[in-house]
C-alpha cells in the first residue's frame, strides 16, 4: 500500500462520519497499526545509519518499579522453581503489563464521543472471541524500529532556571517542547519515535519506602504534556510514529474532569502508540555529553493475541 498523503491538522478528520480530529481510514478500515505504518523499510534503514558508536542504552526499567504501583495495579511477584539447584524455572504471579515501563497498545482507552476504539474498533471486538482487534500482537509481528530524538525537557527547564518536581502536576507546553528541540537542534521528520523526558523516573529513584507509597496514591500527580489544542497540533504535525515518556502517562496528571485526555487523542483518534515510564536517564547524559539527541530505536513487544499493553523491550543505539 503506497503512503497516503497525511493531511494537515485542521483537516481532521479524514472522514466526515467519524469523530471529530480522527485519523481513522487513513491506512484503510482494518488497519491496526496507525502511525506505526510510517515506518517504512526505507525510513527505517536512514535510522540505521544513525548508529556511529555503537552505544547501547536498554530503556526498560525494573519490572519490580515503581512499588507500589501507580493506578492500583498489582505488584509483580516472581518465584524461581526447581529442587536440584541446577534446574530452575520462573513463575511470575500478578504480571501487570502496565505496571512499569509499558507501550499502551490501541486497546487501552477509546473515544467517548462514538464509544469506540481507534478505527472504530468496538469494546466486543476487543473483548469477545476472538477478541484480538487493537490488540498488541499485530504491533508485536512487525517490530517497532525506526528514527527517534529526544527532547529532554528536563536537562532544558533546569537550563532555564524553570524549577519543577517531576512528581508535581508541572505543565510542558508545545511552545517549550519546540524550544528545546531548537536549543538541541533537533528536526523533527514524518516517522520519528518521539522521546520526552520530564527527570520523572530520575526523581522517583531518589525517594524512600514512604514517599513512594505516597507517590502511588490515586490519583497520582507527575508533570506531562499540556492537554491543549496547540499540544495536539504540535504532535499531529510533526506526524510522529509514536511518542514515549519516562513520566507514567506522557501527559500531565492528574486529568482534570473538564479536559480531554490525550490518551484518546493519540490512541483512539490516531493510532500514536503511547510509551510510559521509559528509562530515559543515561542515553539523556549521553546526548548532552555529544550533542547528538537523535538515535536508532528498537522495539519488540509481548508477541500476546489480544494484548492491552506490553514491555517495550526498547533499545536505543548511537
Amino acid at each position: 500500500m503506497a503512503e497516503p498523503e497525511l493531511p494537515d491538522y485542521d483537516s481532521l478528520p479524514v472522514d466526515p462520519t467519524h469523530p471529530a480530529g480522527a485519523s481513522w481510514g487513513l491506512w484503510g478500515p482494518q488497519d491496526e497499526l496507525g502511525m506505526l505504518n510510517l515506518l517504512t523499510p526505507e525510513r527505517v534503514a536512514n535510522a540505521a545509519r544513525l548508529i556511529q558508536k555503537g552505544k547501547v542504552f536498554a530503556m526498560n526499567w525494573e519490572l519490580e518499579l515503581p512499588n507500589p504501583p501507580l493506578f492500583n495495579r498489582l505488584h509483580i511477584e516472581h518465584e524461581i522453581t526447581g529442587g536440584s539447584g541446577l534446574l530452575h524455572d520462573d513463575i511470575y504471579r500478578n504480571f501487570n503489563t502496565q505496571s512499569s515501563t509499558q507501550w499502551d497498545s490501541f486497546s487501552h482507552y477509546g473515544n467517548f464521543e462514538f464509544h469506540t476504539f481507534y478505527n472504530g474498533v468496538t469494546s466486543v471486538d476487543i473483548t469477545g472471541k476472538p477478541g484480538t482487534r487493537n490488540g498488541i500482537q499485530a504491533w508485536a509481528r512487525r517490530g517497532i524500529a525506526g528514527r527517534a530524538v529526544l527532547l529532554d525537557y528536563r536537562r532544558w527547564a533546569l537550563s532555564q532556571g524553570i524549577t519543577y518536581s517531576p512528581g508535581e502536576s508541572h505543565i510542558i507546553k508545545a511552545s517549550e517542547l519546540e524550544a528545546v528541540a531548537q536549543a538541541q537542534g533537533v528536526e523533527f521528520q514524518t516517522g520519528d519515535i518521539f522521546i520526552m523526558r520530564t527527570g520523572w523516573i530520575e526523581w522517583y529513584n531518589t525517594l524512600n519506602e514512604a514517599e513512594r507509597k505516597i507517590a502511588a496514591q490515586d490519583p497520582p500527580h507527575f508533570a506531562g504534556v499540556e492537554r491543549s489544542e496547540a499540544t495536539r497540533r504540535f504532535l499531529w504535525e510533526k506526524h510522529v510514529a509514536a511518542v514515549v515518556s519516562d513520566n507514567p502517562a506522557f501527559e500531565m496528571f492528574p486529568i482534570p474532569r473538564e479536559e480531554r485526555a490525550l490518551h484518546e487523542t493519540l490512541l483512539a483518534l490516531w493510532g500514536v502508540p503511547i510509551g510510559e515510564m521509559f528509562n530515559l536517564d543515561a542515553l539523556a547524559a549521553d546526548c548532552a555529553e555529544d550533542g547528538r539527541y537523535e538515535c536508532f530505536f528498537t522495539s519488540a513487544p509481548l508477541n500476546k493475541l489480544g494484548g492491552v499493553a506490553s514491555p517495550p523491550n526498547a533499545l536505543a543505539i548511537k
